[in-house]
């Protein structure tokens, strides 16, 4: 992969997403373009700082409780730090290492001044009361004020950090530094004074969608009518849902830790109002198996890819490696042709030359003449990056002390997501050592062609490695 060499075994998570970007960048031509750039790999893969504490709050017992805190400040120099904080048990310093890693390069995508940092805790809001949320909030709180600011790191919420969090933690913050910064924290309510932004807590989801019509319109198809498999049944999972009703799509699937819910009938799927019951059930921690509804399937312990007859689109929205080698098998033989991730790294690194490799065979196809077998993969650095550009939007409205309204967000959300589809086809093409082409799509249309299809992987690694590299240059982190 490397002359350089890296730990292995340590920390799983993290080395995955780290191999991810060494390989893409290693089989490609940047170096051999590029050659000094070579010498930031060993800087860019370790955080600046990572701070870790310990957070003490009392449960409605009157108990002291304790949990792990900690804020990965992994780089700067595009921007302050900025990515997301999440409460969960699985949290550990492994899996915050790779979220902020990814974020590094998925906020350089973006086009806006941001770094890249990721923070949280093993704390779990999922069987805590309002009260005891909110005494956590407050605790964890009393150390992160220390290291952050509008300027110098701005937090936003991830799993288990939503609106109500957020307004805990900037009343904490609030209090403690006895001043109003409102470019503190991003995800904040657009009510009460809080100058949040609109459309952020649809904009991952949203923009998920706005990458993917990216991604169908280059490869010459429409996505009325398509079947598409969604995971997760949180923000992310809810609004591409949304959206994908909107655009004439046709839901098929959503799940949560402890399920997959099914349609059974396609031409029964789930409808707004499904999915606002959900976000109503999802506020009170229910679970997806309350849903008591012919028209669906419950299927205790599983994710949707290997149990839909139909598949056009899939869109894992849960958690980091939710997508593996047999799914994808299972989605390919439902008729997948397509793979964007909402969740960060949500599928295994099997999964990810799996699915390369079906790009690959469809491109040799392409070259001989004869098209068939159509498969495309995103990487969620990529098409899940519109939360993300939408918290930068969130900061630029506190600077400017104003809100923008819905439309001129979702438009900038919008632009903001065909820019990184181009900036990583258009890399891709420049960069990968495939030769790629196009050939004529049938003697009905013949003024019509197929084209090859661009590494998304490589094309969104090398975007955001040499936007990142080059800044660390000019700043003198390496030479």
């Amino acid at each position: 992969m490397s002359d350089i060499e890296f730990t292995h075994g340590i920390e799983p998570e993290f080395e995955q997403a780290r191999d991810e970007i060494v390989k893409s960048l290693t089989e490609s031509t940047v170096f051999e373009k590029h050659p000094d750039l070579k010498r930031c790999l060993p800087v860019i893969v370790e955080p600046e700082r990572i701070i870790q504490f310990r957070v003490t709050w009392e449960d409605d017992e009157g108990n002291t409780r304790i949990n792990k805190g900690y804020r990965v400040q992994f780089n700067s120099a595009i921007g302050p730090y900025k990515g997301g904080l999440r409460f969960h048990p699985s949290v550990n310093l492994s899996i915050l290492k790779f979220l902020g890693f990814e974020q590094i390069f998925k906020n350089a995508l973006t086009g806006l001044p941001i770094g890249g940092g990721k923070g949280g805790s093993n704390f779990d809001p999922h069987d805590k009361s309002d009260n005891e949320i909110r005494r956590f909030c407050q605790a964890f709180m009393t150390e992160l004020h220390r290291h952050i600011g509008a300027d110098i790191d701005v937090p936003a919420g991830d799993i288990g950090v939503g609106g109500r969090e957020v307004g805990f933690l900037y009343g904490a913050y609030k209090r403690l530094q006895q001043k109003r910064d409102f470019g503190v924290l991003t995800g904040k309510d657009t009510r009460y004074g809080l100058n949040g932004s609109y459309i952020r807590p649809e904009a991952t989801g949203y923009g998920l969608i706005y990458f993917v019509l990216n991604m169908l319109t280059y490869m010459g198809k429409d996505i009325k009518g398509k079947y598409c498999a969604v995971s997760g049944s949180g923000n992310v999972a809810q609004f591409a849902a949304k959206k994908l009703i909107d655009l004439g799509a046709i839901v098929m699937s959503l799940s949560d830790s402890r399920g997959a819910l099914i349609v059974k009938d396609a031409s029964k799927p789930f409808t707004h109002a499904d999915i606002d019951f959900i976000a109503e059930l999802k506020v009170r921690k229910g679970s997806l198996e309350e849903i008591k509804d012919d028209r669906f399937t419950w299927l205790p312990g599983q994710r949707p890819w290997k149990n839909l007859p139909k598949v056009d689109i899939a869109l894992p929205c849960a958690t980091q490696n939710e997508n593996d080698a047999d799914d994808v098998e299972a989605l390919v033989k439902a008729g997948c042709f397509l793979v964007a991730e909402g969740s960060n790294m949500g599928s295994t690194d099997a999964a990810v030359q799996k699915m390369e490799a079906l790009r690959v065979a469809y491109n040799e196809s392409v070259k001989s003449g004869k098209p068939t077998g159509q498969f495309w993969y995103a990487p969620g650095k990529a098409s899940n990056a519109g939360g993300v550009a939408v918290s930068a939007l969130e900061m630029a409205q506190n600077s400017q002390r104003m809100t923008w309204t819905p439309a001129r967000v979702d438009e900038e959300l919008n632009n903001i997501m065909t820019n990184i589809f181009n900036e990583s086809v258009d890399n891709s093409a420049t960069y990968t050592r495939e030769v790629l082409g196009e050939v004529k799509a049938s003697a009905k249309k013949a003024d019509a062609t197929v084209s090859a299809l661009p590494s998304l992987v490589q094309g969104a690694n090398i975007t955001g490695f040499i936007k990142v590299a080059n800044a660390m240059k000019v700043h003198g982190d390496w030479w």
